[in-house]
């Protein structure tokens, strides 16, 4: 019998090269291992989606955002209760029908039904919601803004001017930044809404020829192009800024002097309504001309007669009905003012005491 070759020991591992057998320690051959190349692997892209739902969270929760939902709820709130007035004003401060409060509600009455005291209050709506949304969110953010520039400028020395013995100083606490605020949020939102208003006039005061918003909207653009849904635009802006800065800044000297002579940091809901209201109606009072000529240059053509701008406008009404004419639904407007503004304010800061609560917590 051939001789057994001997056995390999266990520990060691061996590698055959054709006829020849090589012994490897086991601790060489554990070395070798990971020199291996490493299976290959399948290509493959991944795209990963961002979680935009922090970032989003985050947004909804700034006071900005707070500021504008409040401003829309209040707006949306207020017009639902008050359109069957917004519609009398509309008709009185245009000249269709009675020259009296009542008599333009029992006219509506007659001619339309319950229903037609809210013609239009679809589109009154519509436009509201941006509007007030707009104009309540600026307002807040250029008063900060303005406030607190003016704390920087006037933390440092303001720069002078000197002049022979003439000393210029040029400080910026003469400027009132509730002014100034009010007066922007009433140019941006009129600039943003006011093909709104155009359409809303016409479905209000002739429904027979504006039946339905897609209408009115056709026909309007048919006969005018884009321009006609900006008709009465420069009366607007011009009227707009006594109406806007008058209105924000008296709400609120009214509001700090009250809460000074009472001693007290805020006011409650019936004070914000009429202090509002005495708001609203001291600014509708000094404006008023100017929106009677506003109102006509935008629905004059349902008339036959368009006034080229607003001077025209002015002098065609102080020739046909005197100076009185150009307060001509002034107690309607009042009517519809006073309390729309001071429920503007009661549900707007209502609002805010809602929507901002969680930040002022945090």
């Amino acid at each position: 019998m051939p001789p057994k070759s001997p056995s390999l020991p266990q520990k060691n591992s061996y590698r055959v090269f054709g006829n020849m057998a090589l012994v490897v320690p086991k601790e060489l051959d554990e070395l070798e291992k990971p020199f291996s190349l490493p299976s290959p692997k399948p290509f493959a892209i991944r795209f990963q989606v961002p979680d935009l739902r922090v970032a989003v969270r985050d947004f909804l929760r700034t006071r900005e955002v707070g500021e504008f939902l409040s401003g829309a709820l209040a707006g949306a709130m207020t017009k639902a209760v008050l359109a069957p007035l917004e519609t009398i004003r509309t008709r009185m401060v245009v000249g269709v029908g009675s020259k009296n409060i009542t008599g333009s509600f029992v006219e509506i009455i007659e001619q339309q039904g319950w229903q037609g005291l809210w013609a239009g209050n679809g589109i009154n709506m519509i436009r509201i919601i941006p509007t007030q949304a707009i104009e309540l969110a600026t307002y807040e953010c250029v008063k900060r803004t303005m406030t607190s520039a003016q704390e920087k400028w006037d933390g440092i020395e303001s720069p002078k001017l000197q002049i022979g013995r003439l000393n210029v100083n040029f400080s910026l606490s003469w400027i009132s930044p509730t002014a100034v605020a009010g007066a922007a949020a009433g140019i941006v939102s009129t600039l943003a809404c006011h093909p709104l208003e155009v359409i809303k006039d016409r479905l209000t005061v002739s429904p027979e020829i504006y039946p339905s918003l897609s209408i009115a909207i056709t026909k309007i653009y048919r006969d005018g192009g884009v321009g006609a849904l900006y008709a009465g635009l420069s009366p607007t802006l011009v009227g707009m800024l006594p109406y806007s800065s008058c209105y924000y800044f008296m709400y609120d000297k009214l509001k700090k002097s009250y809460c000074q002579s009472k001693k007290k940091n805020s006011l409650n809901r019936p004070e914000m309504l009429v202090l509002g209201a005495l708001a609203g109606f001291t600014a509708s009072t000094i404006s008023f001309p100017l929106e009677v000529a506003r109102k006509r240059l935008m629905v004059g053509a349902l008339q036959g007669k368009c006034p080229p701008n607003m001077v025209a406008a002015l002098a065609d009404i102080i020739r046909d009905e005197g100076v009185k004419g150009l307060y001509r639904g002034w107690g309607a407007s009042c009517l519809k003012v006073m309390p729309s503004s001071g429920i503007t304010w009661m549900f707007y800061e209502a609002w805010k005491d809602i929507l901002l609560a969680e930040r002022r917590m945090s």
